[in-house]
């Protein structure tokens, strides 16, 4: 029989120690890639929350910009005669009527309505300053609207034909500079620069 040379201790002990130290390195190695794993999938997740509280948030700013704005309103009537009708006859209207109210905290500036896309107000009356020598009347475009304060534009004389094609539009300017616009629907809108 033949003998088999095992070597020395030392060698052998090496060897034991070098395959520990790769079983060792080995298993580091795959509890390093598990954790990698882990925050990736963690690193994700706080992605998408991010993501959607920084949407939340331009909701949330968007909203507080349009605060001011939603509370001004505007209500709209036809209003006058037209045509020489006698008390026998139905007679029609022949210009518009709109009340504009600033139910927001801080006044707003620069009020105007416009009728269709080319005529301005003909007139404007602070309703509450009524008792006043002028009676309210004020300048087109109204300069500052007060908060809680209303105001009547009334537009040029019509046909009744074109007080239809001509409906009202409000513009105005809020506290922070923004022209907003709400049309005969009531629909508010920024005005872009």
């Amino acid at each position: 029989m033949s003998s088999i040379d095992w070597g020395d201790a030392p060698t052998w002990i090496a060897a034991v120690f070098a395959g520990g130290a790769a079983l060792f390195a080995g298993l580091t190695i795959r509890s390093q890639r598990q954790q990698i794993a882990e925050q990736r999938n963690f690193i994700g997740e706080q992605s998408q929350n991010l993501t959607l509280e920084r949407a939340e948030l331009r909701a949330s700013q968007e909203q507080r910009r349009r605060a001011q704005a939603k509370q001004v309103s505007m209500t709209f009537r036809t209003a006058g005669q037209s045509g020489a009708g006698d008390y026998n006859t139905s007679v029609g209207y022949d210009r518009w009527s709109v009340d504009v109210l600033n139910g927001s905290d801080e006044p707003v500036r620069d009020v105007m309505v416009r009728f269709g896309d080319t005529y301005n107000a003909a007139t404007a009356h602070e309703v509450e300053a009524s008792h006043l020598p002028d009676h309210g009347r004020r300048t087109v475009p109204l300069a500052v609207l007060g908060p809680g304060r209303t105001v009547n534009f009334e537009s040029p004389r019509f046909q009744e034909v074109t007080v239809d094609n001509n409906r009202p539009v409000l513009q105005f300017t809020d506290r922070t500079g923004a022209v907003w616009r709400r049309n005969e629907h009531g629909v508010l809108s920024e005005v872009e620069e």
